[in-house]
């Protein structure tokens, strides 16, 4: 069961035991758990789900995205991403976060409904592919259709402040019957704006900070990943900066 800590609700989104720890402390009422933040993340493992459950009982949504990239998936994907929702389910995660389109832009819905299918009843969120559909509205409206409990967007913008226009929108329109959840460079300031210029009660961040490498010895001329991505940078939960928004969702 999910009992928000107030009327709000402040989810964290973390990829490694620290980050969930820290996100805790800073009054988080929910996680998302995935790995790789720094790609936007993907699903995470078990054994990461088990570590985390030691520290905390705080509800825990799963990613389920078996890629970087968009979110057009071939049967294959889809596949595995049934094969993890039942072992997060088995496991004991309280729900999953999941996003599948079609290559015009609009909601996938058999991959979704095979994917709710696989969670047996655990709640769903539909993740930011969202935020890259082709018709914000209806795709509201069929996730609601097909059980989806939470959206979470930007307003299908850069950040949530740029996209207060379409979450005004969206929020009226799921009037109650699904809850929206604001991502994209939620901060302090960003939710102070948030309360003054939307209804919106749900939250979502990462309250990340960089932290340099412990690494003395480093190889310049090697990349081990995305170009332009630090080998030397580590991105983690920051409890301060949660517990400032969570200060503000009283």
């Amino acid at each position: 069961m999910e009992v928000a800590m107030s009327s709000y609700l402040l989810e964290c989104c973390v990829d490694s035991v620290e980050s969930a720890i820290n996100a805790a402390q800073g009054g988080a009422d929910r996680l998302e758990l995935c790995s790789g933040l720094v790609i936007g993340g993907i699903t995470p493992t078990l054994s990461l789900y088990d570590r985390i459950r030691r520290h905390t009982d705080l509800p825990i949504r799963a990613l389920i995205r078996p890629r970087f990239g968009d979110f057009l998936y071939t049967g294959e994907e889809i596949s595995v991403m049934e094969g993890d929702i039942r072992s997060f389910r088995r496991t004991g995660a309280q729900g999953v976060v999941i996003g599948c389109l079609a290559a015009d832009g609009s909601l996938n819905l058999e991959a979704m409904k095979r994917l709710i299918d696989a969670a047996d009843g655990m709640p769903v969120t539909l993740h930011r592919a969202f935020d890259m559909s082709r018709d914000p509205l209806e795709t509201l409206e069929q996730a609601k259709a097909l059980g989806v409990d939470t959206i979470l967007t930007s307003g299908q913008a850069d950040t949530c402040i740029h996209g207060i226009p379409l979450l005004n929108r969206l929020y009226e329109q799921a009037a109650g019957g699904i809850t929206i959840l604001a991502g994209a460079g939620i901060n302090e300031e960003a939710v102070r704006v948030l309360l003054e210029r939307t209804s919106l009660t749900a939250f979502h961040m990462s309250g990340k900070q960089v932290l340099e490498s412990a690494m003395r010895f480093r190889n310049p001329n090697v990349s081990m990943g995305l170009p332009g991505l630090s080998e030397y940078e580590i991105w983690r939960t920051a409890p301060d900066s949660v517990r400032a928004v969570r200060r503000l969702l009283q």
